[in-house]
């Protein structure tokens, strides 16, 4: 699990920088002001996530199922909140209707949420 979240995190990172970049340059004449703001936010969690997934890849022994699920949570989570707002910005341009995704994006947000709060359970338990 440890391997699995550290390179899931670089990943993340990888994707966030790419993504940013396409954003700021080929996006801003593709996606209305409103829909590219919403992208850079998937872009800004998604980093944050792979920053804290490198951290407690290094700090968690990920020897408890406890440990184990502050990971899970934060992959999953990134994953349902920055990428349904990818596919969400892209709603009007790619001829799709990815609308649906507008109420599952809370709960990314919300498993993400909860990650954080088992890390800093974490942190006072182990006193760290």
């Amino acid at each position: 699990m440890k391997t699995f979240t550290l390179v899931v995190g670089a990943v993340y990172g990888l994707l966030s920088v790419i993504l940013g970049a396409f954003g700021a340059h080929a996006l801003k004449k593709v996606l209305s002001v409103e829909k590219l703001t919403s992208f850079e936010t998937g872009v800004r969690y998604q980093m944050y996530s792979a920053l804290f997934l490198l951290i407690v890849g290094y700090i968690l022994k990920f020897e408890t199922p406890s440990e184990k699920w502050i990971s899970i949570l934060m992959i999953a989570g990134t994953f349902i909140f920055s990428f349904s707002i990818y596919l969400l910005a892209f709603n009007d341009v790619s001829g799709m209707n990815f609308k649906f995704l507008g109420p599952i994006t809370p709960i990314g947000g919300l498993m993400m949420i909860i990650s954080w709060a088992m890390l800093i359970f974490y942190f006072l338990k182990n006193k760290i």
